[in-house]
């Protein structure tokens, strides 16, 4: 027994010392550039630009109500008012009714171009909720500090950076080595059909190929990541897909004073059950587990320990993580039921039962295996399972090595040096995954600076943008086109 209580206390031993040891290798993932070249911005005048392009109300068509053609053909117009120097210098072109690509030639045609996005699309506001709104949503108030309006978030404030960023930079005299692209999409908002995916098909007709792709996603954010106090600069390395399963179950009617012993709904009801019982595995990939790879090393000993040592708590990191539905939705693809319908009366047997569940998708899972999963789980010949047309293969994952990588991360951290950087997996969609065949470096993200209650401005109630954070934002882009030529 002896003998056995020494081995035992040995391998405690010897696996604490390779823990330790794993720990204290773990170097930081994050690099410390030059500091950024001066750039003044204006950053009242910038301010003002983008409140006006805020008060045009660029609503896409959705639900069987067109878009407001006048409004996105304003802003375009507005554009060429305020960007005069993007306009004379930049070739310009429509894409579809909305959309538009512009190309700044490189003076080297032997580089890849890079492809900066954005979308001019908005979300419409909630009918009866203006009245809720500090300022009113097409206002395009600029007061306290920010600048107010449906947009400034999500995503006008992006178009508008970048399109002030290269204005400064033609005054400034700079000329591109690498060509560089423009693509502002006109429909992101209601899948990016006619905008984003008509400009990469273009593009690929063309036999463009892109050293990186750079669009809306993640953002600056203080608190979202335990035992890291500094901003984190979340790069959307990934994006979920997404596709709607409808069960249909068939049952015979009738009154439902004789009902038998499971109703059309109730059999129904038992499918979505067991789907939600048992969901699809959860699993460190598609970008989650970069994302710990690049902070881990920042975080306290006791969680450095755990991140250096996935091999052995990576079981109890998804345990931890699978209790939160944010965090949930990073680890496994989901399961969200979200449509149910029966009897068109309360004393009728159903002769129908409908239920649509959404899912969204792990990158490694996809639309075929949510199916299969779907009719393992609920295995009952009297439910049948189909997808729904619109859906979306979940996207590859952009490289973190790659020179791309590289001239995004240093711009960062040279703007905005207080922050990590770090990759992670979006679980919504972008406009980006339509270039995800033109670039193994395809990211996503916003360089704003907001808190967690931010978030829920973001198609919710008073989106606004700081002053001096937008200012922020075109200077990084104009740092990040100027590191593009190496």
């Amino acid at each position: 027994m002896k003998r056995l209580l020494l081995v035992f206390l040995l391998g405690l031993c010897v696996l604490a010392g390779v823990l330790v040891t794993r720990t204290l290798a773990v170097s930081s993932r994050q690099v410390a550039p030059e500091a950024a070249a001066p750039f003044t911005v204006d950053a009242d005048a910038a301010a003002a630009r983008l409140a006006g392009a805020l008060r045009l109300e660029t609503v896409a068509a959705s639900d069987g109500v067109p878009a407001n053609d006048a409004a996105f053909d304003a802003l375009h117009a507005y554009l060429r008012e305020h960007f005069p120097r993007v306009h004379a210098s930049l070739k310009r072109e429509a894409v579809g009714r909305h959309s538009v690509l512009y190309t700044w030639p490189g003076t080297d045609a032997s580089l890849r171009p890079v492809l900066l996005m954005g979308h001019l699309d908005v979300v419409p506001v909630e009918p009866g909720t203006q009245g809720a709104w500090t300022r009113p949503p097409f206002s395009g108030d600029v007061a306290d500090g920010y600048v107010w309006g449906r947009g400034t978030l999500d995503d006008k404030g992006s178009v508008l950076a970048i399109l002030e960023a290269v204005e400064g930079l033609l005054t400034a005299g700079h000329a591109p080595k690498r060509t560089v692209l423009l693509a502002f999409g006109g429909d992101e908002e209601v899948g990016g059909h006619g905008g984003a995916e008509a400009t990469a098909k273009l593009l690929r007709e063309r036999g463009v190929t892109l050293e990186s792709v750079l669009d809306e996603g993640g953002m600056m954010l203080t608190g979202t990541v335990p035992g890291i106090t500094a901003p984190v600069a979340l790069v959307g390395v990934a994006e979920k897909g997404f596709v709607s399963v409808e069960l249909v179950v068939d049952g015979e009617g009738g009154h439902s004073s004789m009902p038998p012993r499971q109703t059309a709904v109730g059999i129904l009801s038992r499918a979505i059950s067991r789907l939600e019982e048992q969901p699809m595995p959860a699993e460190l990939r598609g970008g989650s587990r970069a994302l710990f790879e690049f902070l881990g090393p920042e975080m306290p000993f006791g969680q450095r320990l755990v991140f250096a040592n996935l091999w052995l708590f990576e079981p109890l990191v998804l345990r931890q993580l699978s209790a939160q539905p944010s965090t949930n939705a990073a680890v496994r693809t989901t399961t969200a039921a979200t449509m149910f319908e029966g009897s068109v009366k309360d004393n009728v047997l159903p002769s129908r039962a409908r239920a649509v569940v959404n899912f969204r998708i792990l990158p490694g899972d996809s639309v075929e295996g949510v199916l299969a999963h779907v009719r393992g789980v609920v295995d009952d010949s009297r439910v049948k399972a189909g997808t729904l047309a619109f859906q979306s293969e979940p996207s590859p994952v952009s490289r973190t090595d790659s020179e791309g990588w590289g001239v995004l991360q240093k711009s960062i951290r040279q703007v905005f040096p207080e922050s990590l950087v770090a990759p992670y997996l979006m679980v919504g969609a972008a406009d980006a995954r339509y270039f995800t065949g033109l670039s193994d470096s395809v990211y996503r993200f916003m360089p704003l600076r907001l808190e967690r209650a931010d978030l829920a401005r973001l198609h919710g109630r008073d989106e606004r943008v700081s002053v001096q954070g937008y200012a922020g934002a075109v200077r990084f882009y104009a740092q990040y086109l100027r590191n593009t030529d190496g």
